[in-house]
């Protein structure tokens, strides 16, 4: 199948094109123009979706299943050209675009199988008692029910996972909620093909067209925008912390302020304590090296800093992580902004008078190679900014004093999607002082491992404390994260006839 986007955005149904365009930047292959967003296109998608929620969200639990398995097959009938299309746009190689379909179909079948289930409507129940002193108490029933409309925003490094069909939508539309997805600029002829697929299964099981709108990027402010349509009631975001937090503060000055779900970053700190560090050091500072340099280290869980009591095996982990990172030649970043503020965290470390240069590199144009500086543990406490994410292959050794001065630290750090202890078992008092630190700082805490691996289950948890997210009790991944877009309703005294579905039938 041979893709060749028409540039259109997609408004309920109906292709639409507007005057305004902007043209890709593929790492490789042909660019293509996209018309840019307006005022009037988010007005139109909000409208239909409006239009939409008052039969989607009180559809069947059954009914979006299938809506949702629909959309996997369309997906899987466009595969090649979803992966050719990709990998043009932001330079990723087949395999890892391959696998990050897989994925994103996965979790389309996996949000099936939980609403199925029904699980999530966390539906309870407590009976009348009309003979209660003082006074009678009457029935009560709960059930989880959908918010409404809600504005997901694509993920510059994940076209797919997180983009137009990715986990956002997949949960919002599992609640009963239907979507507006704003494509991020470094992929929309990706967004595009993906909107055709879910557009197909639209007309293929008869959903309501408003339950879905695609709306290209190329003008900031369109963001802006469609948070603050009245009609919107939720907002999933992946992304960076300067857009994700404006987009907060504008959910949050509405005349009716809304949830900003956003996911905005983070450095993941390792904490490798005193046994684990000396019996495997070169192992440790190895299988660092190739998780730092993962996708050209341009996943949000990636493992940015470690930290280390200082002693000779510092220098061996220190030594095999730059030995392992001088074998990683240059490789294309997803966007040329991304490549350009990667070589400006570069500049911050190497300007930085207390930031000692262990592996050092020239990035040029849209190509990165990985980074390694050190610091004392003193140094890194007195300056806030090198706990700042540098999103890329760039890692950063904090050679602490002693088990205390690495408590001092953790306590430090600001919210995290993912904090790991490395460990052995004579190390357990250690990890044992660390972890409720560690609780208060991450959503995710790993023993011996690396976080760049997040798996779509459902105990996994995407978030974390300001700045990792917004919204700390959150998971962007898993099927927690359809919480995101449900409110609990309480039906007192209702009769039977009158209760949604799903409360009426059979106990609770």
């Amino acid at each position: 199948m041979v893709f060749k986007p028409h540039g259109k955005h997609l408004i309920a149904g109906e292709w639409v094109a507007t005057e305004k365009t902007f043209e890709s930047e593929p790492a490789h292959g042909p660019a293509h123009r996209f018309s840019v967003g307006s005022a009037d296109l988010v007005d139109r998608a909000a409208q239909a979706a409006e239009d939409a929620f008052i039969r989607f969200g009180y559809s069947s639990r059954d009914e979006r299943a299938a809506f949702l398995d629909a959309i996997a097959e369309q997906i899987e009938a466009r595969a090649d050209a979803i992966t050719e299309i990709g990998s043009q746009e932001i330079g990723l190689p087949v395999a890892r675009l391959d696998g990050e379909r897989g994925r994103t179909i996965g979790q389309l079948r996996r949000f099936a199988v939980h609403i199925r289930k029904g699980d999530y409507l966390d539906r309870r129940h407590d009976p009348a008692l009309p003979d209660r002193k003082p006074a009678p108490r009457p029935e009560l029933k709960l059930m989880q029910r959908p918010v409404g409309p809600v504005a997901v925003f694509g993920a510059s490094n994940f076209p797919l996972a997180f983009s137009t069909a990715g986990g956002d939508t997949a949960a919002a539309l599992s609640a009963g909620c239907p979507v507006i997805v704003k494509v991020h600029s470094a992929h929309p002829g990706t967004g595009e093909i993906v909107a055709e697929a879910i557009h197909a299964a639209i007309v293929q099981v008869g959903v309501h067209p408003g339950v879905f709108s695609l709306i290209q990027g190329g003008d900031r402010e369109v963001g802006a925008q469609l948070v603050m349509h009245p009609l919107i009631k939720a907002v999933g975001f992946t992304g960076s912390l300067a857009g994700g937090r404006a987009l907060f503060d504008l959910c949050a000055a509405r005349p009716e302020p809304i949830p900003f779900f956003g996911e905005l970053g983070s450095v993941n700190p390792m904490f490798l304590l005193s046994n684990a560090a000396q019996s495997r050091p070169q192992e440790l500072g190895r299988d660092w090296a190739a998780s730092l340099t993962l996708s050209v280290g341009q996943f949000c869980t990636n493992p940015g800093i470690a930290i280390v009591v200082e002693g000779e095996e510092v220098d061996t982990f220190i030594a095999a992580a730059r030995d392992s990172l001088a074998k990683v030649g240059p490789q294309p970043m997803l966007t040329p902004a991304i490549a350009d503020a990667y070589r400006s965290g570069q500049r911050r470390f190497h300007d930085s008078h207390d930031v000692t240069p262990t592996h050092q590199t020239v990035s040029v144009g849209r190509e990165a190679s990985p980074n390694l500086f050190q610091i004392s543990g003193a140094q890194f406490l007195a300056c806030p900014s090198h706990a700042q994410e540098v999103f890329g292959p760039l890692g950063l050794v904090v050679r602490v004093s002693s088990h205390a001065e690495m408590l001092d630290i953790a306590k430090a750090f600001e919210g995290q999607l993912t904090a790991t202890i490395h460990m052995d078992d004579s190390d357990l008092d250690q990890a044992r002082e660390l972890l409720p630190i560690l609780e208060r700082k991450a959503g995710r805490i790993l023993i011996n491992g690396f976080p760049t691996g997040v798996e779509v289950v459902d105990s996994m948890v995407h978030g974390g404390p300001y700045p990792a997210s917004t919204n700390f009790g959150a998971t962007s991944v898993g099927t927690m994260s359809i919480r995101r877009f449900l409110r609990p309703v309480s039906y007192q005294n209702f009769p039977e006839a009158l209760l949604p579905e799903d409360l009426a039938a059979g106990p609770i």
